[in-house]
């Protein structure tokens, strides 16, 4: 029949090259159409699969709040708490006669249960004697010059110095011409880094 072998005025191989066109053009078109959504292009669901991948690590990612602060290092000591200092003021005597110098022993301690600063110079730590209601003298009214004393105290841990008060009057700005200090019953409390000691009672003959 026709179909099988082409018949006309034409060589065959005509037919058959025009009969080659007409069904291969489109065949060749979806084999393009198919390579191009597979081979290259790649499917759907592999390009869900990368956006997931690229998405996972970056959803991983601290937001930026955009501060530019650094974060505080946890491994650095923080200044001792008012809670967390122990301070203990104790007098040499319970009296003393005309001519002899209060002395107190000064304790700070870490009470806490961690490492922690504290300037305990005397720019910062006060010692303050009071009669009654009448302020008498505070080691922070006329200083020789503030002086920085920075304690790293472990927890458990003191430090133990002395402190004097030689029976004199003083007031802020170091003013002068002020009243002699009378015999009489007096008390001394020690504070730093918002810390007080309980009041230390004594007596001046």
């Amino acid at each position: 029949m026709g179909v099988l072998r082409p018949a006309g005025p034409l060589p065959s191989r005509v037919y058959w090259t025009r009969r080659f066109v007409v069904l291969g053009l489109p065949l060749l078109v979806v084999i393009v159409i198919v390579w191009a959504l597979v081979g290259r292009g790649g499917s759907p669901q592999d390009a869900n699969d990368v956006n997931a991948e690229g998405s996972g690590e970056a959803g991983e990612q601290a937001p930026d709040d955009g501060s530019d602060e650094e974060p505080a290092d946890p491994g650095a000591p923080q200044a001792c708490a008012p809670e967390a200092l122990g301070l203990t003021l104790a007098a040499d005597s319970a009296s003393y006669a005309a001519a002899a110098v209060p002395t107190f022993t000064v304790t700070l301690e870490n009470v806490g249960e961690v490492d922690c600063l504290v300037d305990a110079g005397s720019g910062q730590l006060e010692l303050a004697i009071v009669s009654g209601e009448d302020r008498i003298w505070s080691s922070r009214d006329c200083p020789a010059g503030a002086v920085e004393r920075k304690l790293l105290l472990q927890p458990g841990k003191s430090d133990v110095t002395q402190a004097q008060w030689t029976r004199v009057r003083s007031a802020e700005g170091c003013a002068t011409g002020l009243p002699a200090v009378k015999s009489g019953t007096y008390s001394a409390t020690l504070t730093v880094a918002g810390a007080a000691s309980a009041p230390q009672v004594f007596v001046l003959e």
